[in-house]
């Protein structure tokens, strides 16, 4: 039998007792504690297998924390308050956060710093990125304290494990991971009656693939409790859209696309968000968005704030950070494939960026 350890493991597993959905794969490949992505290496930067907006330029991590903090004041600065990200990989975007932040009165006396991590390897980087910082670490949302909640999550949504389900005649089959002789392939379960997506069939044909995340909804309806409750808002930015079609699980490893089987536990695997499902789940909360990730740092300053970061820049670092500034907010880059999503409270003002 060849492939990964983690290859093997799941071959064996699925041999002695049958597939297993996308969903189980996908969980396994990012999280097994011995095997899995984000459990055994640092994946982010030019050495990793990809790279996220906060290590393409400070920019990023600047605007989205004065975003909180404009947002923090507009519901009357409460203290104590939990500042929280979700999945903070190297903790670039929380320590741009915390510096852009710290000339805003009373905001770093009144936050406490929550991260939800699980990796042990990229706890050690957040530790290192926010040397000074009071931090407690979390392994789930749930165990996010009962106070105020001002959250972000970047690229987190992406990875959580999904269910597929393929069109057919008569209603939808699950696409699962099984074997072909020792090696794992993709194949349909038999066609099922499923009533979470019954309303799908007047909008499908045969043959079409509708992704689901019961966890990104579970989160989501979560957070949503929380901020209703005791105020806040949650800042969501993924690469998406809205109302799930099409197959959109992929793999990258070292920055190249390669097919998801290929190597369980070594590449990344993520799927597009579905925004329609996040703020159907969102009950009770006002939702904001879905606006593109360029149109939302553009009505945020990022060009401004371009321009002053250029004055003492010259040769390669003013061309790298005019080149970053692109990536971030060009159609043709990350400015619109990624979008952003608030969520607040319903009497609370319009979040910055979000309405035109």
């Amino acid at each position: 039998m060849t492939g990964t350890p983690l290859a093997r493991l799941l071959a064996r597993r699925i041999a002695a007792t049958g597939p297993i959905s996308i969903a189980e794969f996908m969980a396994d490949c990012l999280m097994h504690p011995e095997h899995g992505y984000y459990s055994t290496r640092d994946p982010f930067g030019q050495s990793g297998d990809f790279t996220t907006a906060p290590e393409i330029s400070q920019m990023f991590g600047e605007l989205l924390g004065l975003w909180i903090a404009q947002v923090w004041l507009d519901q009357g600065a409460p203290a104590p308050f939990t500042l929280a990200e979700l999945g903070p990989g190297r903790g670039t975007l929380m320590a741009d956060l915390w510096r852009a932040t710290r000339g805003v009165p009373g905001f770093h006396a009144a936050a406490r710093l929550h991260l939800v991590e699980t990796s042990p390897t990229l706890r050690a980087r957040q530790r290192a990125a926010l040397p000074d910082a009071d931090i407690a670490w979390l392994d789930s949302v749930e165990a996010l304290p009962d106070a105020p909640l001002f959250l972000i999550a970047n690229e987190f949504f992406d990875a959580l494990p999904i269910r597929q389900f393929q069109r057919d005649d008569t209603g939808w089959c699950e696409r699962l991971v099984g074997l072909d002789g020792a090696r794992l392939s993709l194949g349909l379960s038999a066609p099922l009656p499923l009533a979470a997506l019954e309303h799908r069939l007047a909008d499908t044909k045969p043959g079409d693939i509708v992704e689901t995340c019961a966890v990104a909804e579970a989160i989501t309806a979560g957070l949503s409790a929380r901020i209703s409750t005791h105020g806040g808002a949650a800042l969501i930015v993924d690469y998406g859209g809205w109302h799930s079609l099409g197959d959109t699980l992929q793999a990258l490893r070292a920055h190249r696309p390669e097919p998801v089987l290929d190597h369980p536990g070594e590449a990344d695997l993520t799927a597009h968000v579905d925004f329609e499902a996040l703020a159907r789940a969102a009950t009770g909360l006002r939702v904001s968005g879905p606006v593109p990730q360029g149109t939302f740092l553009e009505r945020l300053g990022i060009a401004t704030r371009t321009e002053v970061l250029a004055r003492n820049l010259a040769g390669d670092a003013l061309a790298g950070h005019l080149a970053a500034y692109r990536r971030l907010t060009h159609p043709e880059e990350m400015g619109t494939l990624f979008k952003t999503l608030a969520l607040t409270p319903p009497r609370a003002p319009d979040p910055p960026g979000l309405h035109s």
